[in-house]
């Protein structure tokens, strides 16, 4: 819809021009740095073997627009975003551009239980339309694949403060750990609060201010308001979702922390033909279904940086519809 590509399109596009957009049960242990505790559950070299292997099954899913075939290399959060991706470009009539990764770097923490999971720092793309990802995979249990669990999009070189033991491994960091800024379990409360009702929301001073916290807020106000003139409402309602948090230790005692954010969003209108299905809803409703009523799901997956002290950054970011239904 006229309403629906404006506010999908602001809200990627603000924030890409402003950086060049749930609690954990997470068995894994956090240990202060240079004092690793469990074992690594496999080999830099046996990393590179999975990122190679999830790079071929996504370019077969992409050619065949198979969200089977990226079920064998991917889970959720990762899967339903990219199953609706691939919805899209069935819609469209136009497949994805192939993968390929460059100048991998694995981070690989000791742990002492499942989930084993490491992350992986890498580019696809050549010069302005390089992209840099914080790629998270894991593994559910003994013999499970490996899986790419969440990818979110960082504006920097974030993984390349995450501090390494002298054998080339990193340190997990609990959801509940205390020496932090914020606890990493708190984040997703603290930035679905601040982008629901501001700044001056319980908890969202946890986070500094910036294109994905204080400005992404003024843009969904400004979208609403300039929608409302169109005879469209838009209620935007942001929550933690269940997805794990997972956190690597950095070099100066703090963390980076992945995390994942749910919105809800309500758009109505009086008269009908003020709405139609588009932008990156186009493939998950039918066209004209969206009469005078549309609701959708957004998953947001963030990456954060996590001082000792002070406030949290936000780093990367990942967002994608991936339910729309109308009325």
């Amino acid at each position: 819809m006229a309403a629906r590509t404006f506010v999908s399109m602001l809200i990627p596009g603000l924030l890409a021009a402003a950086v060049s957009t749930g609690c954990s049960g997470s068995t894994s242990s956090s240990a202060a740095p240079g004092k690793p505790q469990g074992a690594p559950a496999l080999t830099k070299e046996q990393a590179q073997q999975v990122l190679a292997s999830f790079t071929a099954g996504m370019n077969r899913a992409g050619h065949r627009f198979s969200g089977r075939t990226l079920r064998t290399v991917e889970a959720d959060p990762q899967l339903s975003m990219d199953v609706a991706a691939l919805k899209l470009r069935r819609a469209v009539r136009q497949r994805p551009p192939k993968v390929a990764f460059t100048r991998p770097t694995f981070y690989i923490p000791r742990l002492t239980g499942y989930p084993h999971w490491f992350a992986a720092d890498a580019v696809t793309g050549q010069g302005k339309r390089a992209l840099r990802h914080a790629l998270l995979f894991t593994q559910a249990g003994q013999g499970a694949p490996w899986l790419l669990t969440a990818d979110p999009y960082p504006s920097e070189l974030a993984l390349g403060r995450v501090a390494l033991d002298p054998q080339g491994y990193a340190t997990p960091v609990a959801p509940d750990v205390k020496d932090l800024a914020v606890q990493p379990a708190k984040l997703a409360q603290a930035h679905a609060a601040l982008l629901t009702d501001g700044p001056g929301a319980p908890g969202a001073a946890l986070l500094a201010e910036g294109a994905r916290t204080t400005e992404t807020y003024k843009a969904l106000k400004e979208g609403e308001k300039s929608l409302a003139a169109r005879g469209v409402t838009l209620s935007s309602r942001f929550s933690p979702s269940q997805y794990k948090v997972y956190g690597l230790r950095t070099k100066d005692r703090g963390a980076v922390v992945w995390y994942v954010l749910k919105q809800n969003e309500a758009y109505s209108a009086a008269r009908r033909g003020r709405m139609t299905v588009s932008g990156d809803l186009v493939g998950l409703a039918p066209p004209a279904s969206a009469r005078t009523r549309l609701d959708t799901i957004v998953l947001v997956q963030y990456l954060a940086s996590v001082p000792p002290k002070g406030r949290a950054t936000i780093s990367g970011m990942h967002r994608k519809a991936v339910t729309a239904q109308g009325s």
